[in-house]
């Protein structure tokens, strides 16, 4: 399965889309599915300082909870309003309008501590 041009991706499952030292965030396609329905997403708050690869939150689906790690720090800037009221979105459009937060990038090197779309399709090759 190839992953959307010009994202990385965290051995987490989370999606990182970049502009600038803009960061915004969401999980990957490969998570929704194996969460299966999703019915609730919690956010970080605006304002928030978020450290690299800390737990922001959760997502819950039918079957399980899954903790949320945020593949990159710096200060959440906005969150998405659509996914906090209707989670399902996340379901449906995994990488469009079921993005989770934004992030201003605290330190921008961080993203090479990420993978690139065919890196993490190895990744869940193996899972």
């Amino acid at each position: 399965m190839a992953q959307p041009a010009g994202l990385l991706f965290s051995k987490d499952h989370e999606w990182v889309k970049l502009d600038g030292d803009v960061a915004t965030i969401g999980i990957t396609d490969y998570a929704q599915h194996s969460l299966g329905d999703i019915v609730y997403v919690e956010l970080p708050r605006v304002g928030a300082t978020l450290q690299q690869f800390a737990g922001i939150g959760v997502v819950e689906s039918v079957k399980a909870v899954s903790d949320i790690f945020t593949p990159l720090g710096g200060e959440v800037i906005e969150i998405n309003p659509a996914v906090e009221a209707d989670a399902s979105l996340v379901n449906r459009e995994p990488f469009d309008g079921g993005w989770f937060y934004k992030l201003k990038l605290a330190d921008v090197s961080e993203k090479n501590n990420l993978m690139s779309g065919a890196d993490y399709d190895k990744l869940i090759a193996e899972a």
